[in-house]
């Protein structure tokens, strides 16, 4: 087994890294540029500003993304595990207002 699947002892499988979300689902092309977005301080949750890229979303959760003339208010309904299609990342989310 690699290291790479063994999770830390402190791992929540409920929640996930808000940068690692980002790029699951495709609000960011890649997970660098997903870091940059959370650390940057443009990114909510809950209606809190998020400053760090480790801040974990859950469930029921509800982010507001800035993406370049919009602003994108979403409720997370499932933690996707990786990133997929477009179409299969769409059902981790409901949008709940998109506009500029």
């Amino acid at each position: 087994m690699s290291a790479r699947k063994i999770r830390e002892p402190g791992h929540d499988p409920s929640a996930l890294r808000i940068d690692k979300l980002l790029w699951f689902l495709r609000f960011a092309r890649n997970r660098t540029m997903a870091k940059k977005l959370a650390n940057k301080g443009h990114v909510r949750l809950n209606g809190r500003r998020v400053d760090r890229a480790h801040m974990m979303v859950r469930q029921g959760d509800i982010l507001t993304i800035p993406q370049g003339r919009e602003v994108h208010v979403i409720r997370i309904s499932a933690l996707p595990l990786r990133r997929g299609s477009a179409p299969d990342v769409q059902s981790c989310f409901e949008r709940l207002r998109t506009g500029e």
